[in-house]
């Protein structure tokens, strides 16, 4: 059984002084392909520096990469990154855009806005699929990407970190988008996302941890990592009422597919 990690944030400082023994156990349970999104150009470029051990501490398990302006980091952010994420994109064929979005809890929404947009259109400029960031903030996305339906590419991204009803789930699928299904559904109060993914089809879910962050039922307050998939795909499978290997084999196909990996 192979389980694909479809956002993990692997690189962080949060993994720097044991990321091997974290990637070992997340082996352990299966975890072959992580996809490890983009925040800032800074952070982008800090990865490639010499002097640090990524991606070295991961031998065993696939990358994939993406890069992306993300809104927590909205100060860092200066208009030539657009430029730079261009670039990025133009060297890196397979690289999907993201980690972005919008989050109402974050300063300066107009800059996340136009910020947003311009990742967008550079998504559908490369034809890339996108990784979506959200925060009370649904429906503005939506509209962008709305707009901009027609030059989206076939797999046009996926709503990381899915939360809501069936209905705003539904809304997202209609657009063609995956819906990231991590930590959130091992809470049981969290009954609208439960229930909405409970009847979600198969083909539009993948598995993520948003590691170091999102920890599951039961580690609150600690860092969370991609070993916890497990967990992830365990609790969903009992919600709907399927086996964990058909929904490992399938949600493994659906990243491959969005992310346009041969693995």
């Amino acid at each position: 059984m192979k389980l694909f990690d479809s956002h993990c944030h692997l690189d962080f400082d949060a993994f720097a002084s044991d990321r091997k023994d974290v990637v070992a156990r997340a082996l352990n349970v299966g975890v072959r392909a992580i996809f490890v999104p983009g925040v800032s150009r800074r952070q982008s470029l800090s990865n490639s520096s010499s002097d640090n051990q990524w991606p070295d501490d991961c031998a065993g398990v696939a990358l994939l990469q993406g890069f992306g302006l993300h809104p927590y980091f909205i100060h860092q952010h200066q208009d030539d990154d657009l430029q730079w994420l261009a670039q990025q994109l133009e060297s890196n064929p397979t690289a999907a855009v993201g980690e972005i979005g919008l989050d109402a809890c974050c300063e300066d929404y107009t800059t996340q806005t136009r910020l947003f947009t311009a990742q967008v259109d550079l998504a559908c400029e490369f034809q890339r699929p996108v990784v979506i960031h959200h925060r009370k903030t649904q429906p503005e996305l939506l509209r962008v990407l709305k707009q901009a339906r027609s030059k989206l590419p076939e797999n046009p991204g996926v709503i990381h970190a899915f939360s809501g009803s069936k209905e705003q789930a539904n809304t997202w699928i209609e657009l063609g988008f995956m819906l990231g299904v991590g930590g959130t559904i091992t809470y049981e109060r969290a009954n609208k996302t439960r229930t909405a993914l409970a009847q979600a089809p198969l083909s539009n879910i993948l598995l993520e941890t948003d590691s170091p962050d999102m920890p599951i039922s039961g580690y609150q307050g600690q860092r969370n990592e991609p070993a916890h998939c497990i967990d992830v795909v365990r609790t969903l499978a009992e919600l709907r009422e399927e086996s964990v290997e058909e929904l490992a084999a399938a949600t493994w196909n659906n990243a491959c597919r969005l992310f346009g990996w041969h693995g």
